[in-house]
């Protein structure tokens, strides 16, 4: 029996979106009937204010309640003054609170944190960043949240690599706050950057922490087609499918089930 419905998805990069794809996704959940839909970030392609505004029209044909958290491609990338200065601030005028989001009804806790930067001391600036006070927060927010509710967190990159994956998020800081989250009950870490699905467990404290990528629905393909996840969530299980554009509607690509704590 499901208790809970969410939709997961990330990586649209308005600017270079699959068109048909992206509005078919909307179509496709707002008929699902979804508890909460989730988007993991990189809404934009340059960070560009007219696709910031496409992404919040986008965003705003949902029909149920939404979290979004920012990812790398959200922070000005031509602007650089800005990008450095005050990075998300673009984010916050069209789409929201970049730092942290969170949502929380009877049997579900949900809490976003912002694993991007505008500026790092590394040449490649698209990779995470997770500090140890942001992991600390959030583990300290889960652990005051109801025993039997279903724990959350979303963010852009994955905190620790996909295994075989088409790229790499090399998260600084990401292997710690995995633990932190695994220690301290969380169910599911939500994420997107890779541009293909995948489900794995973290090995820290009970095994039963879910690391959990969602694809994209932009053209920036990595050997996988546009697609985003399903979450149904019943007492005993989690069941997660990523349903793939296949050019006139989305299909089941590929499915798991997770043991529930």
């Amino acid at each position: 029996m499901t208790v809970l419905r969410l939709a997961h998805l990330s990586d649209i990069h308005f600017g270079g979106e699959n068109i048909a794809a992206t509005a078919a996704a909307v179509e496709h959940v707002n008929k699902g009937d979804f508890d909460l839909t989730i988007v993991s970030g990189d809404l934009t392609r340059y960070g560009e204010k007219p696709e910031f505004e496409a992404a919040a029209a986008w965003i705003a044909q949902f029909k149920g309640p939404t979290l979004v958290t920012p990812g790398n491609h959200d922070a000005p990338y031509l602007a650089w003054a800005e990008r450095i200065a005050a990075p998300f601030r673009r984010y916050e005028r069209y789409i929201g609170p970049s730092r942290t989001q969170t949502w929380a009804v009877e049997g579900l806790s949900v809490r976003g944190v912002n694993t991007a930067r505008g500026a790092q001391p590394r040449i490649n600036w698209s990779k995470g960043q997770i500090s140890r006070r942001q992991s600390q927060e959030s583990a300290a927010w889960f652990k005051a949240q109801p025993q039997d509710a279903l724990k959350i967190l979303v963010c852009h990159h994955p905190l620790a690599e996909m295994i075989g994956g088409p790229m790499t998020a090399r998260v600084w800081n990401g292997e710690a706050a995995a633990r932190d989250l695994a220690e301290a009950g969380v169910d599911l870490v939500l994420s997107g950057h890779i541009h293909a699905p995948f489900v794995w467990p973290y090995p820290f404290a009970d095994g039963k922490t879910h690391a959990v990528g969602a694809g994209t629905l932009s053209v920036r393909e990595r050997g996988v087609p546009p697609s985003f996840n399903i979450l149904d969530i019943e007492r005993a299980a989690i069941r997660i499918a990523a349903l793939a554009w296949t050019g006139s509607h989305y299909e089941p690509y590929r499915t798991w089930s997770i043991e529930r704590r």
